[in-house]
């Protein structure tokens, strides 16, 4: 099972039979691979492919056996740098060539082929590079050059070029070319292609500091980034990353020289990753500098097979959101680029999980994002992250930082979709009571979100919550983590746009401290339990009416959403106590973006709002469809007559699960999902552990369920006993409503029970006042409930009559009704 795959983009065949092996040279922003191949008089040659066309370009031929170190093509494919070794020292030697360079490197005009200019003749080893502009440019008469020297520098040419007749292309200045000093006494180097960009370190005073150079499509180039790192430098050479491949140099270097790599993403992270030296043989350690979160974090591994001489460098592989630290035969840990605080988001994969197929064992390159670089074999590869695997993973997963790792990058990398998201719902149902660290269903709710909403706006992913999860004490088997506090990236850039825009906002929540962004659900908690609380007569104020009116606009959104026929029977009745939760979550959330993000404007931030709140219903809802449809359940489920089935009880339990995900983060429910696991409940459970859930608040007792209770179960004496049972634990409100629905001496006993109450509150407030005369109608000496009735009927005879659409309702009533009641608790016929 491989979690990350490769795909082959490109495979270059050799150009004739007589050729030799060919070598990838380098990468080009447009994505075209300079090669080179020996001919059969052995020839250099030079080519291009396209991989967009699948053709091939022959550039130039070299009528010599050259060692090609470095070469480049302007966007335009008029112009050639080439830079390659002439000879080497024992041949210098050996043929008295003291006095010629060793490197030589040149300016080749290809369009058509013409003149040939010398750059540099030099005993150091030299790397040359276009600049490429935008894509979308026209056709430029101006090409700008970077030679990066292994003298520790880097410049820039400008190269004018003029169009001659027949098309020639001829280089404009017939003197020395313009050139400007980038860099100087650099001891790496590292060129982001896509983005036009120079990262170099530069020893300064006790430590090492990485800087960067943006050029511009139509300006200069300027210093944008500083930054201290501490990182020890024990090998004085100069390393490039990204400036083409030299296979035999590169071959040459030692294991333990300077490897490093700097990437970006997408989202406005910037990571630098170094591979450490160990003392210990069995250890591997390496370093992931978080410079957009203000830490660095340094993982040493132990190895499970310490051959030492199978060993290779830890390869470093963009994936965007991901960083990926490769060691074939060992590890493969992928590291989440934003939200690196919590290991248990990093995946670590030993054994047959790490094995990668396809990548050699040679060196390897990420010249692009999601791209390797097989230069031996003159092949590139697109990777990606396997959902399938990624799944498998989760299945086969005994620890909670494999789960939760495999479940985050399933939403938060590979993207939701339909399919995923109902593979990860059916894995939750059978793994609730495996997860001991996290809770599955808050996890996949709160990531499931934060996916959906943040691509909406830049700065939302620091605002929504992307985890329920404060903190994570577990450990993964094998790794220990440090990690250091690091002082922040100094930005040269004002006025930004794109990557370093995202960064700077990055730095910023880090100064403004960053957890406390996010959306946190402890003042909504609070309210919703006060508006709980309040009596009926005051829940017409304006306060109050906003909030449901903020439930009812996310209902109505929600609708406009779930065309398809509902399977489960939600959102089918009113819950004010979810409405009220669900219009408090608008009101709360909405006031938090409009603290961070004052510069939408209100209309962008209720709809943001409306979308999240509705997206969360909608996932519940997601979650309870799927697992109805897996266990094959219909509307049965309110039909009480019959015990429920070992498929009802499973989604009963997962319900309850639900119920607590949800009040663990005081999150909204649909309308009607009291009412269907109350339904379950009935079914399902015994009396006795029905009513303790009900008393223990597990169970919401709802007016549609217990209505559809009393009317459709028949009085026998277990019918009765359930019936007085839920009857006795209902709030006296939803009791007032329900009471009718069963013709029972329970409902005369709750009729006179509220008549005596009603009575008695009003000879309490005073409005009467003559002195209560005797009764002797009463045909029954019970001594307590004549002085009851003969008081209850004095009251009536002032005219304070509380029930008087109820006519059938008096004193009389009340005392047969106390009567009754008391013979069948003694156990006596009553006549």
């Amino acid at each position: 099972m491989q979690i990350i795959i490769l795909c082959l983009l490109i495979l270059i065949s050799d150009t004739s039979e007589n050729s030799s092996a060919l070598y990838v040279v380098n990468v080009e922003r447009n994505g075209k691979i300079i090669y080179t191949w020996k001919g059969n008089q052995r020839n250099t040659h030079i080519g291009l492919y396209d991989r967009q066309t699948k053709q091939n370009e022959h550039l130039y031929m070299f009528e010599r056996d050259l060692h090609i170190i470095s070469c480049s093509v302007n966007s335009e494919r008029t112009l050639l740098a080439v830079s390659f070794r002439q000879y080497t020292e024992e041949e210098r030697v050996s043929r008295l060539l003291q006095s010629v360079s060793k490197y030589l490197t040149l300016l080749i005009e290809i369009h058509p082929i013409n003149n040939v200019r010398v750059l540099k003749a030099v005993d150091s080893c030299v790397r040359v590079q276009f600049l490429y502009p935008d894509e979308g440019r026209c056709t430029s008469t101006e090409s700008r050059l970077l030679l990066a020297s292994e003298d520790k520098y880097i410049e820039q040419f400008d190269i004018h070029v003029v169009a001659e007749e027949e098309h020639k292309v001829v280089i404009q200045n017939s003197g020395q070319l313009p050139r400007a000093r980038v860099a100087d006494d650099l001891i790496w180097a590292q060129w982001d292609m896509m983005e036009q960009r120079l990262f170099y370190i530069v020893p300064k005073e006790s430590r090492n500091t990485l800087k960067c150079v943006q050029f511009y499509p139509d300006e200069n180039f300027n210093s944008v980034l500083e930054s201290h790192l501490d990182i020890s430098v024990h090998d004085t050479r100069l390393k490039l990353v990204n400036f083409g491949y030299d296979y035999c140099q590169d071959r040459e270097v030692a294991p333990k020289s300077l490897n490093l790599q700097v990437f970006t993403s997408k989202a406005g992270g910037l990571c630098v990753c170094c591979s450490l030296a160990s003392d210990i043989p069995d250890e591997i350690t390496y370093s992931i500098y978080f410079l957009h979160k203000g830490y660095n974090k340094t993982f040493t591994v132990s190895l499970e097979r310490a051959e030492t001489h199978q060993l290779k460098e830890v390869a470093f592989l963009n994936l965007d959101y991901y960083v990926a630290a490769y060691l074939p035969g060992q590890f493969l840990h992928l590291l989440n680029i934003q939200h690196p605080d919590l290991l248990c988001y990093s995946l670590f994969l030993t054994g047959e999980d790490a094995r990668v197929d396809m990548l050699p064992s040679c060196s390897i390159q990420s010249p692009l994002v999601s791209t390797v670089l097989d230069c031996c074999a003159g092949s590139i590869y697109a990777v990606s992250i396997s959902d399938t695997a990624l799944l498998q993973f989760l299945r086969n997963s005994k620890q909670d930082s494999e789960r939760l790792a495999a479940l985050h990058c399933a939403l938060l990398c590979v993207g939701s979709t339909t399919d995923l998201e109902t593979q990860i719902i059916w894995w939750i149902s059978e793994n609730l009571s495996t997860c001991h660290t996290f809770d599955p269903i808050q996890e996949f709710i709160i990531a499931s979100l934060y996916c959906r909403m943040c691509p909406e706006m830049h700065n939302l992913d620091k605002l929504l919550p992307y985890t329920s999860l404060l903190d994570w004490i577990g450990v993964i088997p094998g790794v220990t983590c440090a990690t250091d506090i690091i002082s922040l990236p100094i930005l040269g850039v004002q006025n930004s746009k794109g990557f370093w825009d995202k960064l700077n906002s990055n730095l910023e929540s880090v100064k403004y401290a960053e957890p406390h962004l996010h959306y946190h659900n402890n003042v909504l908690r609070r309210e919703w339990l006060n508006l709980s609380e309040e009596k009926e007569e005051r829940r017409t104020t304006a306060y109050l009416r906003n909030i449901l009116e903020n439930a009812k606009k996310v209902l109505s959104h929600l609708d406009t959403w779930d065309c398809e026929e509902r399977l489960t029977p939600l959102f089918q009745e009113e819950d004010y106590q979810q409405q009220l939760l669900m219009g408090l979550m608008v009101s709360q959330l909405k006031d938090h973006l409009m603290r961070h993000l004052q510069y939408v404007g209100k209309k962008k931030i209720d709809q943001i709002v409306l979308d999240y709140v509705a997206n969360l219903l909608n996932l519940i809802h997601r979650m309870m469809k799927e697992v109805w449809r897996r266990y094959e359940l219909h509307s049965c489920v309110f039909c009480f007559d019959k015990r429920g089935s070992a498929a009802e009880f499973a989604v009963f339990h997962i319900m309850s699960r639900i119920l607590e995900a949800a009040n663990g983060m005081c999150l909204p429910l649909p309308p009607g999902f009291h009412t269907l696991h109350l339904g379950l409940g009935v079914r399902c459970l015994p009396l006795h552990t029905l009513l303790h859930y009900i008393d223990t608040g597990v169970l919401h007792l709802t007016e549609v369920c217990v209505r559809k209770l009393l009317k459709d179960l028949d009085n026998t004496e277990k019918n009765e006993k359930l019936k007085f049972s839920i009857i006795t634990r209902l709030p006296e409100a939803l009791g007032q409503k329900v009471y009718q629905f069963w013709n029972h001496p329970v409902n005369a006993n709750f009729i006179a029970r509220k008549y005596v109450k009603l009575l008695l509150q009003k000879l309490g407030n005073g409005q009467c006042s003559r002195p209560v005369p005797e009764r002797h109608s009463v045909p029954v000496e019970f001594l307590p409930l004549n002085y009851l009735t003969n008081t209850l009927a004095g009251i009536e005879n002032q005219g304070l009559h509380p029930c008087e659409k109820e006519d059938h309702v008096n004193t009389r009533f009340v005392e047969e009704t106390a009567l009754r009641h008391t013979m069948m608790l003694l156990g006596l016929k009553y006549s």
